[in-house]
């Protein structure tokens, strides 16, 4: 049984290569876009936090202006993390492409996988919490109900 999966393979033809090399020059570039839009994002929000700074304007929930930056800072973080792998595959794929190399394949390969877990378990979490969101909107409005009537 374990001869017969030594022996499994999958070989790929020169059109599919071609193809492969697209999708790399793809998700290459997707990825360079995603690191530009991440640092700009972060660059976007030091400017304002240092706006607010500047300028002391009145925080509507007491707190301080440059506590405004940790959510997008984390939101740049959990953003880096697809982007990696998506840059590391792209990578990986090149090298494989022109060298025929099985290792690097495989290294891409499983960069794609991480990019695609990752971006599975973001896609379940933001569901989560829309749905806890719905949930505790939905709670709050049975307890306004009798506003609106003035009685």
């Amino acid at each position: 049984m374990e001869d017969q999966q030594e022996f499994k393979k999958i070989e790929l033809e020169e059109e599919s290569l071609k193809d492969l090399d697209k999708t790399r020059k793809w998700s290459m570039f997707l990825a360079i876009l995603g690191f530009i839009g991440m640092g700009l994002m972060v660059i976007g929000s030091l400017i304002v936090v240092l706006f607010l700074s500047v300028f002391k304007t009145e925080s509507a929930l007491g707190v301080s202006e440059s506590l405004f930056i940790i959510p997008l800072i984390a939101i740049a973080v959990i953003y880096f993390f697809p982007l990696l792998y998506l840059y590391r595959f792209s990578k990986h794929t090149g090298i494989a492409v022109r060298t025929l190399d099985k290792i690097e394949m495989h290294k891409a390969f499983r960069n794609l996988k991480r990019y695609y877990v990752f971006i599975g378990i973001l896609v379940i979490v933001v569901l989560a919490i829309y749905v806890i969101g719905i949930i505790v909107a939905g709670a709050s409005l049975s307890f306004l109900k009798d506003l609106g009537t003035g009685i």
